[in-house]
């Protein structure tokens, strides 16, 4: 008998996960059929209990519910109560487990397929929303020299900070304080690129950097890649990378089998031109 998975979202259908997971599937020989949903902005938790009580397996939670799913999940797994937000459930006859492998995807993709290790490292990151808090913790886990976290509203960065200090020393700063400063990995998690626009980030950060990532996929250069690049960064990266790694991290959980990611990065990979 298929399985059914899904991807709920609003708006949903941009979304790249029912051809990711129909590749993954196809990969490794899984019976398995993954849909998108486009969930109601005010009856969220009756779509997923329906979707779930007709025989589904799993989902892929993305804007603007995954706050909400992480709410309504009976089970919620560490890197889900540490980013306060899933990216992925599964059912388990009456249970809704939570889990958020979006940092671990960031995470492999840094260093299993753009080949830069963390591990010593002094990282970046410019934002301190959902995508900085669900990246944190896989970050930290890699031994950085130095994890900061710049954001407008320093406040906001302080209180990130102090929430994680437990598992790595973290610095919170203002774009402001960035002055002078010099890093070797520059992630930016902030939500400027879906507008066209450029964090106000000095370009001095990018100094020898080895690495600029952004977290918004398929803009080609946005304006934050063109700064580093014009900066001198070698690398440059945008998310597609850790869109694939962090649904494969997905489909392991539910199946029990690793797909393989770069064939399909690369088919999915926009130019930075």
């Amino acid at each position: 008998m298929t399985d059914r998975y899904a991807v709920i979202g609003n708006p949903i259908a941009h979304s790249k996960s029912p051809l990711i997971h129909a590749t993954f599937a196809n990969q490794t020989q899984q019976d398995l059929e993954y849909t998108a949903i486009e969930g109601p902005l005010d009856g969220l938790e009756a779509r997923v209990r329906a979707f779930r009580d007709a025989g589904g397996k799993g989902m892929n939670v993305t804007a603007p519910f995954k706050l909400r799913a992480y709410e309504m999940a009976t089970d919620r797994l560490e890197r889900a109560q540490l980013a306060g937000a899933t990216n992925a459930l599964k059912f388990e006859a009456d249970r809704i487990v939570a889990d958020n492998f979006d940092g671990i995807g960031l995470v492999n993709d840094i260093q299993r397929n753009l080949g830069v290790a963390l591990a010593g490292r002094r990282v970046l990151m410019l934002g301190a929303g959902g995508a900085a808090r669900g990246a944190l913790l896989p970050f930290l886990a890699q031994a950085p020299q130095a994890f900061v976290v710049a954001n407008r509203t320093v406040e906001k960065a302080v209180a990130l900070a102090r929430e994680f200090d437990a598992p790595g020393p973290i610095v919170a700063c203002g774009y402001g304080d960035l002055v002078g400063e010099r890093f070797d990995v520059v992630v930016n998690a902030t939500s400027a690129s879906l507008r066209a626009e450029l964090p106000p980030v000095p370009a001095e950060v990018f100094a020898g950097a080895t690495l600029a990532y952004e977290l918004a996929y398929g803009k080609g250069l946005t304006p934050f890649l063109r700064l580093a690049q014009n900066a001198g960064v070698p690398r440059l990266a945008d998310g597609v990378g850790m869109l694939v790694e962090q649904a494969a991290e997905a489909f392991v959980w539910w199946r029990g089998v690793r797909p393989q990611t770069q064939s399909l990065i690369k088919r999915l990979t926009v130019p930075l031109n």
